[in-house]
């Protein structure tokens, strides 16, 4: 105990001084402003700042690096609530019920409970990372590619099962999105597939640009010709208005708990991302949730939980990064090539050689949430008058910004035609009722399944029983085979008995 109060001491010591604040500031604000504009991203952001870190103490490079990341979720929320635009791909579950609540003009509180949310969720993990990260590592160790493509399942099952109509278009979209995640470059052979010769498509699809299509301009396309005025109604800007009532409290602090643990776990293991671990605590907030014909409609519990699980997935994130030397997603990856940069080698032997480094890291990753939660409390009121701005105006202006996004992230102007040919998909897609979410979710989850798979396979020289013989995969899919049959079986029933 003694040795765990030295080293907090050794971090607070870094952590505070004066260079390691400024530097923390200035990765948290940037990367507030990042999640908010829509399609940029904390990739690009962290992208753009590593070279400026070449000359800068190792730790203050990857305090403002890290500051970027953790902060861009935080933004990323905003953008989701009133715009109805996920400004990063993990804020996407957000807009399902962020967007209803500000439409009913609660954007004053959902902009609240975000960011207390994103708060705890965070602390959670941090508290993860400095008392339990040796033993959350070793479990991590323990999953191979079976394991991964179960859980990768499971979340592509949940995917289907969450959405407000039918679980049947659902589970449709998700495989629509799984078949444009094969577009492109096959991992194993290198050989290029469904590309219809298309250069450009080489890398296949830009997962900005289908975000952005599905969620923006599908937005924008469907409210053409509404009403001039004001989009969306105004909730009140008053702290009285932004602060929960006590049975707003009672909603969201076990959801919040809940995603605090699953994001912390999920963020834990190398190759996963708070994509997943949003997805994972929306989806079992909606299964044990005694009203699930909320969601989708401007559940609290529907933001709660995916807050609290993608900025705990985040921290934790540095888990297998910082313990183990492998990145949890991608950004992680620039961060860890950061590290790589710096002549500071991840690794088991890390908190023992550079003490200072860690614990400073760790200390700050709570210095900048403290900062974030007063940067971002006050400025609600600044972003809930983004909802005064007419539609003539605004939406305008949100599809440059699109372009721009989608542009800037690949430098193709191709992906500016592929972001403008998904907007009309996506509101085709809303004209029939087909949902949008489960897509970009197969998309996300499609090529990391399928290539889990085929190592699983490769490792196994063939035999599909490797998936059972190993007791995390099997009990991953026994609960997915449960989501098929909660969601399935009474739909199935209802038909029979109908004749």
């Amino acid at each position: 105990m003694s040795d765990f109060a030295a080293n907090i001491m050794i971090g607070l010591g870094k952590a505070l001084s004066g260079e390691s604040l400024l530097f923390c500031f200035i990765g948290v604000t940037v990367g507030t402003v990042v999640g908010v504009l829509p399609g940029i991203g904390p990739l690009a952001a962290i992208s753009l700042a590593l070279p400026m870190t070449y000359y800068l103490d190792p730790t203050a490079a990857l305090i403002m690096l890290a500051g970027i990341f953790y902060g861009a979720q935080y933004g990323g929320s905003t953008a989701s609530i009133l715009l109805n635009l996920p400004g990063t791909a993990t804020a996407a579950i957000t807009c399902l019920d962020g967007y209803p609540l500000a439409q009913k003009g609660k954007a004053p509180l959902a902009l609240f409970v975000t960011a207390i949310n994103s708060f705890v969720g965070s602390s959670f993990a941090i508290v993860l990372v400095m008392g339990f990260a040796p033993l959350i590592a070793e479990l991590a160790l323990e999953f191979s590619s079976a394991e991964y493509f179960s859980v990768m399942l499971l979340g592509l099952i949940a995917a289907s099962t969450m959405t407000a109509g039918s679980p049947f278009k659902g589970l449709a979209m998700v495989i629509f999105g799984i078949a444009l995640g094969l577009v492109g470059t096959d991992v194993n052979t290198g050989m290029f597939r469904f590309n219809f010769g298309i250069l450009e498509l080489a890398d296949g699809f830009s997962l900005v640009a289908l975000a952005m299509g599905l969620f923006g301009v599908a937005e924008i396309v469907g409210n053409i010709g509404s009403p001039q005025g004001t989009p969306m109604k105004l909730g009140h800007i008053r702290f009285k208005e932004m602060w929960p009532s006590k049975a707003e409290w009672k909603k969201i602090w076990a959801p919040t708990l809940r995603g605090s643990v699953i994001g912390s776990f999920v963020g834990a293991l190398p190759g996963t991302g708070p994509g997943i671990a949003s997805l994972m605590a929306y989806a079992t907030e909606k299964r044990i949730s005694k009203n699930p014909e909320e969601f989708g409609k401007g559940a609290l519990e529907g933001i709660s939980a995916p807050e609290a699980a993608n900025n705990a997935s985040v921290q934790a994130a540095f888990i297998p990064t910082l313990s183990l030397g492998i990145p949890g997603d991608a950004v992680v990856a620039v961060l860890l090539g950061a590290m790589i940069l710096h002549g500071i080698t991840p690794g088991p032997n890390l908190i023992n050689d550079q003490p200072e480094m860690f614990w400073g890291l760790i200390i700050s990753f709570w210095v900048g949430n403290l900062m974030l939660l007063v940067l971002n409390i006050p400025l609600i009121g600044l972003w809930v008058k983004l909802l005064s701005i007419p539609y003539n105006i605004l939406y305008p202006a949100i599809l440059v910004f699109i372009c721009v996004g989608v542009y800037s992230s690949d430098n193709n102007a191709f992906d500016v035609f592929v972001v403008l040919g998904f907007g009309v998909v996506g509101y085709l897609m809303r004209i029939f009722d087909y949902p949008a979410m489960p897509v970009l979710l197969g998309f996300i989850l499609g090529p990391l399944l399928e290539e889990h798979f085929r190592r699983a396979l490769l490792l196994s020289k063939g035999h599909l029983t490797t998936f059972v013989e190993r007791p995390i995969s099997l009990a991953f899919l026994l609960l997915t085979c449960a989501f098929l049959a909660a969601a399935f079986l009474p739909s199935l029933r209802k038909k029979v008995a109908g004749g």
